[in-house]
């Protein structure tokens, strides 16, 4: 099992540029709590995520206004990402590595084409190694 096979094609994608309440709206229109920051829509190359906790910590938190205050200035850079040939094992390393719970995946044109996240994980891994994920990445940083 590879990255194609666990990811989440297409996923919705914000630009530096997004208002903080439209990069909320598409978390509530895609139920998710992470949107890949991409540089524009032609290369949809991944610059960033942002995630809800980031949106709740580094904006809400600090009394900014997310109808003027944009993706770019709360989102974290230097993404993770992972190549669609990807293993299950090396997708789940990185995780755990990075402390992370999800991991864009980027085509052979840098193109943010998925995402993986720990449920996808749980959701094909044997449990065991679902268990050592969720453990290691739960750890205190």
């Amino acid at each position: 099992m590879n990255a194609r096979d666990l990811m989440t094609e297409n996923p919705a994608c914000c630009t530096p540029d997004t208002s903080l309440k439209e990069v909320a709206e598409m978390m509530c229109s895609h139920d998710c709590g992470e949107i890949p920051v991409i540089e524009n829509e032609q290369t949809r190359r991944p610059v960033g995520v942002i995630t809800d906790r980031d949106i709740a910590c580094r904006a809400v938190a600090e009394g900014k206004s997310p109808l003027e205050t944009t993706a770019r200035e709360c989102m974290t850079e230097n993404c993770v990402t992972v190549n669609p040939e990807a293993s299950l094992e090396e997708c789940c390393k990185l995780l755990e590595e990075n402390q992370i719970r999800r991991i864009l995946v980027v085509d052979e044109e840098g193109k943010c084409c998925g995402i993986i996240s720990q449920a996808d994980i749980a959701r094909e891994a044997p449990k065991e190694r679902t268990a050592e994920v969720l453990q290691e990445v739960s750890q205190p940083a």
